[in-house]
């Protein structure tokens, strides 16, 4: 006998301990109504009241997408229906020889898919009945003696391809920032042709972030809709009770912007993609990557400098051409913030510079240690989002020439404004994101448009001298 979504959250020799808990009574609603399971009159006004619609579902959907806040749940319930979809659900008679029924779950990052894959090996070696089923388990892949496979995969749209899926489970998918200008729509493209074949479910769960990306997309176009794509959305404690409201109500005094997404599930209205991807598609030459030094050409250079970790350590040139930026270099490097100084010190020299700008990160280290290889430092006066401003002029303007390297594009396409209370504009990376090569090229940018402004000034000023000597 099939055994259906809510059974295999109630059942106590499934996973009736944790799942038939009164904490998740709310998502025992709405995964039954996904999966178009008669709900009684409690759960018909908990899903109504979770996906906006007017009536009970009646019939199973091919899409969920969940904007639901941080700790409402959201991880533990991938899990779940990974191992439904892997487990409960029979697709044999549909596979052809050697091919295997695959759930993939899809997090943003190594850490995070790690973390979804001990949580799923944990539900199923718990279990005497499923532990039975796995044929081989490692750390990024259980496969079940019924020719079915649950995989974690980071955010790639290249590493979903050539699967034959039975369900695509996406987490946290409004933060996915690490590959290409969309890297969500990327990868649902590459995902719906995967899942046809067994008329897989396509799952994406995330607390909500921007006004942007796949996530948004649906909840505008299906929310409260009906249909085969179900969208609901909900407040941490609606569906997690046991969190404690005082954890919702210090983060709502401390950034209530932030809280209102993060625990209360709204899209934000105070973040914007800064950089239209078409503009940086323009402006990007097809090569070389870098620019050779040229005699006759006076360049300019700003660098990022990093004391370690996951940050680049980033440095940038570039001359002017009329009115028009070149950047003719980029590079990034991690690891001893004193041997990159050196590093990039050489680089400098070769294009003919003994001037390098950046910011006040790390005090006087920075200046230091190019010092010591004969490259003064001096301290930018644009902070981070006037450099970014001066960019976006500037590439608004068609006046930038950037490199063709695929994690400058990246970084500088995910760059965010943030318009604060009292209506300042701050300008930098997606959570979890970086913005090392991006703010090495702004600088330039701005470099050459402040030498540019002051060599346009010193030409009027000359010419308003002239006419006051021959007049």
């Amino acid at each position: 006998m099939a055994v259906d979504i809510r059974q295999t959250m109630t059942d106590p020799h499934l996973f009736g301990g944790t799942f038939g808990a009164d904490s998740f009574t709310a998502w025992r609603a709405l995964l039954s109504g996904f999966y178009g399971l008669q709900l009684d009159t409690t759960e018909t006004d908990t899903f109504k009241g979770l996906t906006g619609r007017p009536e009970a579902p009646t019939v199973p959907h091919d899409e969920l997408w969940l904007a639901v806040g941080r700790r409402g749940g959201k991880s533990q319930v991938a899990g779940l229906l990974a191992i439904f979809e892997a487990c409960f659900t029979d697709y044999r008679d549909q596979l052809a020889p050697g091919e295997v029924a695959t759930c993939m779950v899809i997090a943003s990052d190594r850490r995070q898919a790690r973390a979804v894959m001990r949580y799923i090996s944990g539900l199923v070696n718990e279990n005497a009945m499923l532990r039975r089923m796995v044929l081989r388990e490692n750390s990024e892949a259980i496969e079940f003696t019924n020719r079915a496979a649950i995989e974690v995969h980071t955010a790639s749209h290249r590493a979903v391809r050539g699967y034959t899926l039975s369900a695509a489970i996406l987490d946290e998918i409004a933060f996915w920032h690490v590959e290409g200008a969309n890297p969500d729509v990327e990868i649902i493209a590459a995902l719906r042709p995967a899942l046809a074949t067994l008329g897989g479910k396509l799952v994406a769960l995330s607390s909500p972030y921007a006004r942007r990306g796949v996530l948004w997309t649906a909840y505008k176009r299906h929310f409260g809709q009906t249909g085969p794509v179900l969208v609901a959305q909900a407040p941490s404690r609606t569906m997690n009770p046991s969190l404690p409201a005082r954890v919702v109500d210090d983060a709502m005094k401390d950034d209530a912007a932030r809280a209102a997404a993060e625990y209360l599930a709204q899209f934000r209205t105070d973040i914007a993609s800064l950089i239209n991807p078409a503009l940086v598609e323009q402006a990007t030459r097809p090569k070389p990557k870098e620019l050779p030094f040229a005699q006759g050409i006076e360049y300019y250079a700003f660098t990022d400098p990093a004391g370690g970790g996951q940050d680049e350590f980033t440095v940038a040139i570039g001359h002017k051409d009329g009115d028009a930026v070149v950047i003719d270099a980029v590079r990034g490097l991690r690891g001893s913030p004193a041997a990159i100084a050196g590093e990039h010190a050489c680089l400098l020299k070769s294009y003919g510079i003994t001037c390098v700008t950046g910011d006040r990160y790390a005090g006087r280290w920075p200046r230091d240690e190019f010092q010591k290889h004969g490259i003064h430092y001096e301290v930018s006066e644009l902070d981070r989002s006037g450099l970014y401003l001066e960019m976006l002029a500037a590439m608004n303007s068609g006046c930038v020439e950037l490199p063709p390297d695929h994690a400058l594009a990246r970084q500088l396409v995910a760059l965010e404004r943030r318009t604060s209370r009292g209506g300042r504009d701050t300008i930098d990376h997606p959570p979890g994101g970086h913005d090392d090569l991006a703010n090495a090229v702004a600088g330039v940018v701005a470099l050459c448009r402040t030498v540019t402004v002051r060599v346009k000034v010193a030409m009027v000023l000359r010419q308003r001298r002239m006419t006051c000597r021959i007049n």
